[in-house]
């Protein structure tokens, strides 16, 4: 499980759209509902890479 610091979290936006963020840390993701993608955190590290995100699965 990722513990990114507080500090990050208010300056990480996403790379695509500059919009907010959802952290799950707990799943090692973020995510941007507004452009539906998910970026992983590896070893502790955003990977705010749109080549490295994957889609948002739909809500059910």
């Amino acid at each position: 499980m990722a513990t990114l610091h507080p500090e990050l979290k208010q300056i990480l936006a996403c790379p695509r759209c500059k919009g907010e963020l959802d952290f799950r840390e707990p799943s090692d993701e973020i995510v941007c509902h507004t452009c539906k993608l998910v970026f992983p955190i590896r070893e502790d590290l955003p990977v705010m890479l749109v080549e490295e995100a994957r889609p948002l699965p739909e809500a059910r």
